[in-house]
């Protein structure tokens, strides 16, 4: 007893010398905290600079963009709403995102439980195949889509639109989700089987639920992918009453030439920023708990 009190002391001895850990894990500390408060700055400043312009005049934004607003003008969201119809184009990104969401989550998962959870032949083949389709540039699709979707008579239309997002996404799902469903323990995949239960059963009540974490965290980056995407719907996409938020605010900055009205279009930003944000803020838990699991496995 006596020993370890001693080799204690001279721990705690050591630790108060300068020059230490102590000193060395403050300074990294310190360190750490400053490049986390410029980053946030970084990032913080456009957006509020960005809400504020969105209630300023035109002339207002020109004359001293700095500046606070005289004045709330709430009536620029009413004219980017309305007049230069980003509200028809919010609901356009609404239908083809969030259709798209819901199918490509549902075949990622079936395809990414099928390959991690069963054995048959081409099974590997079938999952680097999904890989490959990681690497493939989405420009270099572009032809072969447009001929393709116009051949089916789904060139410049929503759902023509929406199987275009699910191709694209369908392989980054299922290369998230397969490690998911392989790390599910086999036991309860059985017990499930011994009760009675079947195959689709046994996914959609039990091993769907257990992959949760992993289904949120993926759903976050495919809807935060899917909503900012641009370059399909500008080259699939071309009937204005089709547009979806990116081509209505490369529209509506571009159709007016110099006599923009940078008010309005300063809420049309704000209008589609502030969806992925209020996504990103209700599943940050979700997203922190599938990192943590994933780091675990």
């Amino acid at each position: 007893m006596t020993t370890t009190t001693a080799d204690r002391a001279d721990l705690v001895a050591e630790s108060r010398v300068p020059g230490k850990g102590s000193r060395e894990g403050k300074g990294v500390a310190t360190t750490a905290h400053i490049a986390l408060i410029l980053w946030s700055l970084l990032v913080i400043l456009p957006l509020l600079w960005t809400l504020l312009s969105s209630f300023k005049s035109t002339q207002e934004v020109l004359g001293n963009p700095l500046t606070l607003p005289h004045k709330l003008r709430f009536e620029n969201y009413a004219n980017a709403w309305t007049t230069a119809g980003i509200g028809r184009y919010f609901a356009n990104t609404v239908i083809v995102v969030g259709c798209a969401l819901v199918l490509v989550m549902i075949l990622g998962a079936m395809c990414a439980y099928v390959l991690a959870r069963f054995t048959f032949p081409g099974n590997r083949l079938i999952y680097y195949s999904m890989l490959a389709g990681l690497t493939f540039p989405v420009f270099l699709a572009i032809v072969p889509l447009f001929f393709t979707l116009k051949n089916f008579g789904l060139l410049n239309t929503l759902p023509g639109l929406i199987v275009t997002y699910v191709a694209f996404a369908l392989p980054f799902t299922v290369f998230f989700l397969h490690s998911f469903f392989k790390a599910l323990p086999g036991e309860i995949y059985e017990a499930a089987q011994i009760d009675g239960a079947g195959e689709w059963r046994t996914f959609f009540s039990v091993m769907l639920p257990m992959a949760r974490p992993g289904m949120a965290s993926v759903a976050i980056f495919n809807f935060l992918g899917l909503w900012n995407q641009f370059l399909l719907p500008v080259a699939l996409n071309t009937d204005s009453k089709n547009y979806v938020l990116s081509q209505g605010m490369a529209s509506f900055a571009s159709q007016a030439g110099y006599a923009v009205d940078f008010g309005a279009l300063f809420a049309a930003v704000v209008i589609t920023v502030a969806p992925v944000l209020v996504v990103y803020i209700i599943f940050q838990r979700q997203l922190q708990v599938s990192v943590t699991a994933g780091g675990v496995k």
